[in-house]
């Protein structure tokens, strides 16, 4: 499984209005680290934000999203191990905020994802069923989310890549994916909108 596709995610804010209140500015300040590639100083705002207005479920998203993208990286399962338990207690304080959140849903299924990554041997069939599982609830949920048809579409590919199978139909998922993030409402608050580029690149890659 250490083949498949890694989801590369990119952050996208939408405007905040010029009366900004504490809560936006600190977001922006977060967002404002980690575009200069000072994730564990943005995440830890997050935390910091999260703390600060703990009906708010978003500061601890992006902190979790920060961990579980930083999580591919590490070699070391000590370390790993204490960066995904760290991820998924945002995680949980999320979905205590935010039940059944198709947003939520994908960083849990990209958690998962890091540990395949990690050693598809070892936690392949653990997590992998798990990741399909939260996808296809997500799905369910709702239909027409771009990141979750983006993010369901690649890890269906790469697990069709890992056992020899066509990866054809999930071109065809990848595209509609690209529709939805074309005719996704622009948002006007800090509410998820990454994943446009990534399925730009992918699509072009189903038509090599």
């Amino acid at each position: 499984m250490k083949k498949i596709v890694l989801i590369l995610l990119f952050v996208g804010v939408g405007t905040i209005a010029s009366a900004q209140t504490q809560y936006e500015k600190g977001m922006l300040k977060a967002f404002s680290l980690w575009k200069e590639n000072k994730s564990i100083e943005a995440a830890n705002l997050f935390e910091r934000i999260s703390s600060a207005t703990p009906n708010e479920w978003l500061p601890l998203y992006y902190a979790a999203q920060i961990n579980i993208l930083n999580g591919f990286t590490i070699k070391d399962k000590s370390k790993l191990t204490q960066q995904l338990e760290k991820a998924q207690a945002q995680l949980d304080k999320a979905k205590s905020l935010s039940p059944n959140n198709p947003e939520i849903m994908v960083m849990q299924a990209m958690l998962y994802t890091v540990w395949v990554a990690y050693d598809g041997a070892t936690y392949g069939m653990k997590y992998a069923p798990k990741v399909s599982e939260i996808y296809a609830k997500a799905l369910a949920i709702d239909h027409n989310n771009p990141r979750v048809v983006l993010c369901k579409a690649e890890w269906d590919m790469g697990s069709a890549r890992y056992f020899g199978q066509d990866t054809a139909p999930f071109c065809k998922e990848l595209e509609r994916a690209q529709t939805l993030f074309e005719t996704e409402a622009k948002q006007q608050d800090f509410t998820p909108s990454w994943g446009k580029e990534r399925v730009i690149q992918l699509v072009d890659e189903c038509k090599k």
